[in-house]
């Protein structure tokens, strides 16, 4: 059994050049388990900030569980979460956040084979207008090609 995608964030491959990922646990509660075994989250405008010694996942959407109890009256979908990284890595990715025009974004959340949920969070350099059009150009270009291969490839098997 693999890995199962509850939520990625294909936004940040769009905005930012990753550079290292590093995977991390979560800290969450029951009913936020159970919305996320629903695939109810999202990661779009999330990033990673550090508060004593601590990383701590901002603004990630996790829907609230339809049938959680009502002990729970003011639940806040984009409070931020305690990440569990070990405290060399905490140390270097505070160090490299640090650097200009570095930052932490999580690209993708997933259940483990075992049921445990893990973040994989980025490394990333913000991208700039110019480079996401190259960005955009260059796949046009690989698909035209790919287009052109394909013709090429059928009009062949044709005669």
């Amino acid at each position: 059994m693999e890995k199962r995608i509850i939520a990625s964030n294909r936004k940040a491959h769009r905005d930012y050049f990753v550079l290292e990922t590093y995977e991390a646990g979560i800290v969450l509660a029951g009913y936020e388990v159970k919305s996320l075994r629903r695939s109810q989250a999202t990661l779009t405008d999330g990033l990673v900030s550090f508060h004593r010694n601590e990383a701590y996942l901002e603004n990630v959407h996790i829907a609230p569980y339809e049938h959680q109890s009502t002990h729970v009256l003011e639940y806040d979908p984009r409070h931020s979460r305690k990440l569990l990284l070990h405290k060399k890595e905490i140390g270097r990715l505070y160090d490299r956040t640090r650097e200009k025009g570095l930052t932490l974004v999580p690209l993708e959340m997933y259940f483990t084979p075992r049921g445990v949920i893990k973040v994989v969070i980025g490394l990333a350099k913000g991208k700039k207008t110019i480079d996401k059009r190259e960005t955009i150009q260059r796949r046009e270009t690989d698909r035209e090609i790919r287009r052109e291969l394909k013709v090429r490839q059928q009009s062949r098997k044709i005669t």
